[in-house]
């Protein structure tokens, strides 16, 4: 009886592979789960494990060859009578620690799934150094991704024998950050500090570029364009350069010489330059800056301006607001009314809530309302869902669980996805007028602003009210200024007559 070894499938609209390094020849025994060949795509590198335990039989491809998903690799023979005949396999990583054989247990610590369409992260700070014991679950290091920092626990107690990734690296969903060397493999002293004497040796598959070569079609392309390997940075396993990073690395090099700076940096006198400090964008800030300058770049972006009296939702709000808390455990504030105002507007003008995807119009026939949240790190915005179907409690309570998330960091992508409309509250910060710019691909974004009393006449009488400036920029391609300026004096009724949203109207 035999088992066929075949390609997994890749991941999506990836249908192909190439050969890379096998683990075993013809003749070796194998067990379960074992792993028997590498392969490579153009983004990862992946082990493909053995699904039973026997001998391998027969290997169908060989190293470079390029296979298609579901293709057969190899062949596994589960008679016991035959005997290895190949060469051992190479030898896997060792750890000494005086201990017996049987109590050995590495632990790999790899980066976990980061979201949808988040492929990699920049390695952040490790709270961990070689040698130090950690526990289950206790942070070990911080990865950094376009949208949110997250924190990699430990996957066991133990000792961290090994740090695969430094702080700083770029390295994708599934990459391999370390090793624990398990608790019931090694005793570890209550300082962090390693107790027996540690012995690292690692086999090929966890040593540095120099023993983990380019993979063949990524040497197949440097050798066409005389690309070094040092000047390629790989992204695989154990830092292995893959196709798509000597891809990356030729768009680079040809943008580089093309690219003509605009404007020069003025040279420094020796004095102003030492008082400089220069430090690197983080993948948020970078991220920010990005999608900010695209939403400014795709959409016509224009910015509609109104003035609210807070009088009547600053009267609710003194009157019932330690009810309201006792009642519901969350402090009853201005944002819970101005989400179910937008809420109420863009019902009446669906245009706002839509987006634009190609020629088509994609109207939202839901309301999830984004909040912008400013933390030390930039600005995030997590998403109350189905913001209709909440009463102000729940929004509350919502919105300032995120904050908590958003400024400790434990912000999920997910959190921060699908967003139809966004509020910004410049207010909290003093800002008295501001021009809000689209969170894209959305249409539309309120501003907030500071409540200040300000004179206004009231039936013919001159009377100081708290008034708030509302800003709404839209983008002016579906939406249009008839519609926006509605949009705006409806959410400016609401606020001024509250009774609007028991009414429904």
């Amino acid at each position: 009886m035999s088992n066929d070894i075949r390609v997994p499938a890749l991941g999506e609209s990836i249908t192909e592979a190439t050969v890379g390094q096998w683990f075993k020849t013809e003749g070796d025994a194998v067990k379960v789960d074992e792993p028997i060949v590498e392969l490579e795509t153009d983004k990862v590198t992946i082990e493909v494990p053995s699904p039973a335990e026997g001998i391998l039989e027969k290997l169908s491809v060989k190293q470079g060859d390029v296979v298609e998903v579901g293709a057969v690799l190899a062949s596994i023979s589960q008679d016991s009578s035959k005997k290895s005949t190949g060469p051992k396999n190479a030898p896997e990583k060792k750890i000494t620690t005086g201990m017996s054989k049987e109590e050995k247990t590495d632990t790999e610590i790899f980066v976990p799934e980061l979201g949808e369409s988040v492929t990699e992260a920049t390695v952040g700070t490790w709270f961990k150094s070689v040698g130090d014991s950690v526990k289950v679950d206790e942070p070990l290091v911080e990865l950094e991704t376009d949208k949110v920092t997250l924190e990699v626990p430990a996957p066991a107690s133990g000792v961290l024998t090994s740090i695969s990734a430094e702080q700083g690296g770029t390295i994708e969903v599934g990459a391999l950050l370390g090793t624990i060397l398990s608790q019931d493999g090694a005793q570890a002293s209550s300082d962090g500090v390693k107790t027996g004497e540690l012995t690292v040796s690692t086999s090929p598959k966890s040593s540095s570029l120099d023993e983990m070569p380019p993979a063949p079609s990524a040497r197949k392309i440097m050798a066409e364009h005389n690309l070094e390997p040092s000047n390629v940075q790989g992204s695989g396993k154990r830092g292995q350069i893959l196709k798509g990073d000597v891809l990356t690395a030729l768009s680079e090099t040809r943008a580089a010489v093309s690219r003509v700076p605009a404007v020069a940096r003025t040279s420094l006198p020796p004095d102003d330059a030492s008082r400089e400090e220069r430090v690197p964008m983080s993948r948020l800030r970078q991220t920010i800056a990005r999608r900010l300058k695209d939403a400014q770049n795709t959409a016509a972006m224009l910015t509609t301006f109104n003035e609210v009296d807070m009088t009547t939702v600053m009267n609710v709000r003194k009157q019932y607001k330690d009810l309201f808390e006792i009642k519901h455990g969350v402090k009853l504030g201005f944002m819970g009314f101005f989400v179910k105002a937008s809420v109420q507007a863009l019902k009446e003008i669906p245009a706002v809530n839509a987006e634009i995807d190609g020629t088509d119009i994609i109207y939202k026939n839901y309301y999830h309302i984004g909040v912008a949240v400013g933390t030390d790190k930039g600005l995030v915005v997590p998403v109350v869902r189905n913001a209709d179907q909440l009463g102000l409690a729940e929004i509350e309570k919502s919105i300032g669980n995120f904050s908590i998330a958003a400024r400790n960091g434990k912000l999920q992508i997910a959190d921060m996805q699908g967003g139809t409309f966004t509020l910004s509250n410049g207010g909290v910060y003093g800002s008295l007028m501001s021009t809000p710019i689209l969170n894209a691909p959305q249409s539309g974004i309120l501003g907030m602003h500071k409540i200040q009393e300000r004179p206004v006449v009231i039936d013919g009488e001159i009377k100081a009210r708290p008034m708030m400036y509302l800003a709404l920029s839209y983008d002016h391609r579906i939406v249009d200024g008839k519609e926006a300026v509605t949009f705006l004096v409806r959410v400016k009724e609401t606020l001024e007559d509250p009774q609007r949203l028991i009414l429904d109207l």
